[in-house]
């Protein structure tokens, strides 16, 4: 038996799109970063599983239109986002035709048709704009079926003494279960589809001549090109141009709050200096002394001065009270004679 008689349809889309994905995924991802730092995507934060998902698999380049503007599901905003997936058709029809070639070469030992990555591209887009859809509606509603359905079991007498967290892990538990299932399944079929478009290809494919070292040869001409000087420059020149171009177009998405808050300026602290520090010091000593000393002094001198002030009003005082008693006795000594 010979291999594409053993190999299953799921197999067969699997060992085809699993590599594909990969192999494209790094380059689109290079542009993606470009169009964020452009400003011209804006993904939400928790839908980009989504976009990932989507930009991954070269089989949603119609079906994310289809999504977007006949589902009603935004999970991304931006000029640059449909042209990131137009950009993204060459790069999944160069990732096909390379990894399909391979595939027949190493594993089916069958000489690949000229165009079978262009070939393979239109039957896998026409197979995800069908099925991509159906698969959003599908699973978007199981997943709310199964939600409604716990909850409403949950709320149910019985299950009244779950406290909170292990209602919520129960809860999660129950309807992600359900909708994982479910997503397998689908997975499981829509693998299986891309499986049978590939079948088509295989049965009308050649055996390949030449012995196994003649096919190890070809097929690793096929990923790493005879001239793998022009290679490595090639990839380098694009690498240094995207980076360039990544980094002189961020600031423009980037926020500059030292625009609007400048910091006040600070000027640098004067170097510490010991032996000045201690002659300063002795300085500020002596000066407080000789302060004290004139202060001192001071006090001093108010002292003897309010003394001598007092001594001069008791003196004042005396010769007062004697001269007024002299003045009585006279009177009395007047009032006396007019008497006699």
């Amino acid at each position: 038996m010979t291999g594409r008689e053993t190999m299953s349809s799921f197999k067969l889309g699997l060992s085809i799109l699993w590599p594909a994905c990969w192999t494209a995924l790094p380059i689109k991802m290079a542009f993606a970063l470009l169009f964020m730092a452009m400003g011209s995507i804006h993904i939400e934060t928790t839908l980009g599983v989504t976009f990932l998902m989507l930009l991954l698999t070269p089989v949603s380049v119609f079906a994310f239109f289809v999504i977007s503007a006949g589902i009603g599901f935004h999970f991304a905003e931006g000029a640059g986002l449909p042209f990131l997936f137009l950009l993204s058709i060459p790069i999944d029809i160069w990732a096909l035709g390379l990894v399909a070639r391979t595939f027949l070469l190493e594993q089916l030992r069958l000489e690949p048709p000229a165009s079978i990555g262009l070939s393979l591209w239109g039957k896998f887009v026409l197979a995800g704009l069908l099925y991509l859809p159906l698969v959003w509606l599908i699973e978007g509603g199981v997943t709310d079926i199964a939600r409604s359905t716990v909850k409403s079991i949950l709320d149910m007498e019985a299950f009244a003494h779950l406290p909170v967290a292990e209602r919520i892990g129960v809860e999660f538990t129950a309807w992600g279960s359900v909708s994982m299932i479910v997503l397998v399944a689908l997975t499981f079929i829509g693998l299986s589809i891309l499986g049978k478009l590939v079948q088509a290809t295989v049965v009308k494919a050649q055996p390949a001549g030449g012995s196994y070292q003649d096919l190890i040869s070809r097929w690793d001409l096929l990923r790493v090109p005879a001239d793998q000087g022009l290679m490595l420059t090639a990839f380098t020149a694009t690498g240094a141009v995207l980076s360039l171009l990544f980094w002189s177009v961020l600031p423009v998405s980037t926020p500059h709050p030292q625009e609007c808050c400048k910091p006040t300026e600070e000027t640098a602290a004067a170097h510490f200096d010991p032996q000045k520090s201690l002659s300063t010091g002795e300085k500020s000593l002596k000066a407080a002394e000789v302060k004290i000393v004139a202060l001192e002094q001071q006090a001093a001198e108010e002292d003897k001065d309010k003394s001598k002030g007092a001594k001069d009003k008791a003196g004042v005082k005396e010769g007062s009270a004697k001269h007024e008693g002299k003045a009585s006795q006279s009177a009395a000594g007047k009032s006396a004679g007019s008497g006699k």
